[in-house]
Formats: structure tokens, sequence, C-alpha cells
């Protein structure tokens, strides 16, 4: 279980604590089984508990609620990718300039090489 699968379960839940497996599997993007491992792991870890909220007995409904802990390793999480996205934003930006002036060099070396 990586960092990135964490903070997608974590935002999913925090999102909608009343979807089933299925539906945090397709709003996650993860097969059942691997969100079954990571809910697994968040609960072992005391980040997510598992509630049962319906009065009916013929139809158990649980929710996946964020424990206190769980709320605070999400908001780290989320510091963590911002930075991390930030600085790769940066670079990219600094990328992109390289190329344009790159572009631009070569384009004025050929205006200058096509004059007679």
């Amino acid at each position: 279980m990586n960092e990135e699968s964490t903070l997608r379960v974590l935002q999913a839940l925090a999102s909608h604590p009343e979807y089933s497996q299925r539906e945090l599997a397709a709003s996650t993007g993860f097969s059942l089984g691997k969100l079954n491992f990571i809910l697994r792991a968040l609960r072992e870890k005391g980040w997510v508990k598992l509630e049962n909220f319906s009065q009916n007995p013929n139809k158990l409904q649980y929710a996946y609620l964020l424990t206190p802990l769980g709320m605070m390793e999400k908001m780290q999480l989320t510091v963590f990718f911002l930075r991390r996205k930030e600085a790769e934003y940066e670079a990219l930006q600094l990328e992109i300039a390289a190329l344009q002036r790159e572009v631009e060099q070569s384009l004025v070396i050929e205006d200058v090489e096509s004059r007679p």
C-alpha cells in the first residue's frame, strides 16, 4: 500500500462514508480486492472505523468513517502531495521555458540562414 493509494481512499471515504466497497472501488479506480486490502490496513492503523448505521435488521449497511487519527493522516498526506505536485509543476515550467527558447533560437538561425 503506497501513500498515493492511501490518500485516494482516505479522500473517497471523507467525501462518501456511506459508499459500499464496490462504490469506493469504482470511485478510486481500484479493484475490489485492492480496496479491501487498503481498507483492512487503514482499520488496523486506526485511521478508519467501520460502523453499522442501519436499523433495519434485514439489510445491514455500514459506513467507513475516518477517525481523528485518520483525518490527521489525510491532511498530512494532502500537504505532502500538494508540495510534491507544486515542485513538479515548477520543474515542468522551467523545462517548457527551456524548450521554448530552443525553438525560438532554431527559428532565428533558420531565418538567418534562409536569407540571400
